[in-house]
């Protein structure tokens, strides 16, 4: 890009920089939500200080013409949306604590339609494609509008996790006996996944977050063992196991369908392709390996869990042991 000087005519050199952004916002050249140059890139670009590039976009600031946004840069600002204002963060509050901005029950509805676009382009392209002006693009609507809404990709990824979790439709009559019941639970979530294969990622068993539609799976969930007799931190052990064993096998699906996008081999396909290579590399004494082989998530999900609610069962039988 060819430099622009800034220093000619008697106007200062960063009236002369904000002049010609101006100039290119009232041209639409640059539109709501659209990127400005950043510092270092309008001192390159009109070869002057970077103590002048930066008064230039701090007059631009005061003037209304822009605006930073986290994680985005310095933006083109937009007609503002009407909204309750944002409350300050808590003393040492970190991502998972963080409270959402409140919204005016107004947008609520187009908040909703905001989330559930971010959900259709993680389910379709994982969630590293999902980007507020991605969503933007995908709705028709200047990006910074959705600044209104939500604060930026961490807060839409909460609520896009809260708002699948609450896709479940959890029984009111849970089924009779506790392990039907743990069966259940565990067997809703992974279908979830299925449908979702972004979401464990947003899963956390040390950081959970306090979310409406995952605190009321959590709770349908605990139920289940909290009549068995156990101790409170025996029980809430055997959720967290199940839960865990859920989430932990499906961080899987997530990274199989990137190895079928770039390999175009399923999981059967890799490994009877690559099956030559673990014969001549592992003893067929301590690692037998068939000679065809169907690996199915699903069906080492299913197993998993009845290894781990056997497992259940024993703890139950010791705890009701004289």
């Amino acid at each position: 890009m060819a430099v622009q000087r800034a220093g000619s005519g008697s106007e200062p050199p960063y009236l002369r920089i904000v002049r010609e952004i101006e100039r290119r916002i009232h041209r639409g050249e640059l539109r709501p939500g659209d990127r400005v140059p950043s510092i270092r890139q309008a001192a390159a670009q009109w070869g002057v200080a970077t103590a002048t590039a930066t008064k230039a976009l701090d007059t631009l600031r005061r003037r209304g013409r822009v605006m930073a946004v986290p994680r985005v840069g310095t933006v083109v600002a937009g007609p503002a949306p009407v909204s309750a204002p944002a409350p300050a963060p808590r003393p040492g509050a970190g991502r998972a604590s963080r409270e959402r901005r409140p919204v005016a029950a107004g947008q609520n509805a187009e908040r909703e339609r905001v989330v559930h676009a971010a959900i259709a382009i993680a389910d379709a392209q994982g969630f590293e494609a999902v980007s507020m002006r991605g969503v933007a693009t995908t709705l028709g609507m200047p990006t910074m509008s959705l600044y209104g809404l939500v604060r930026g990709k961490e807060e839409m990824a909460t609520l896009m996790a809260d708002t699948v979790f609450g896709e479940l439709e959890l029984p009111q009559e849970p089924p009779p006996g506790w392990r039907a019941h743990l069966e259940l639970a565990a067997r809703l979530q992974w279908r979830l996944y299925l449908r979702h294969p972004w979401l464990p990622r947003f899963m956390s068993l040390t950081h959970p977050q306090p979310l409406p539609n995952m605190l009321r799976f959590g709770n349908w969930g605990m139920s289940a063992v909290l009549g068995l007799g156990l101790d409170p931190e025996a029980a809430r052990v055997v959720w967290w196991a199940l839960v865990n064993h859920v989430r932990g096998t499906a961080t899987n699906l997530e990274a199989q369908h990137d190895a079928e996008r770039h390999t175009g081999l399923s999981p059967d396909q890799w490994y009877n392709a690559h099956l030559p290579s673990f014969h001549a590399r592992l003893s067929t004494h301590t690692a037998p390996l068939d000679d065809r082989l169907q690996f199915d998530l699903t069906a080492f999900f299913e197993a998993g869990l009845r290894l781990l609610l056997d497992g259940v069962a024993v703890q139950i039988g010791r705890q009701h042991r004289p």
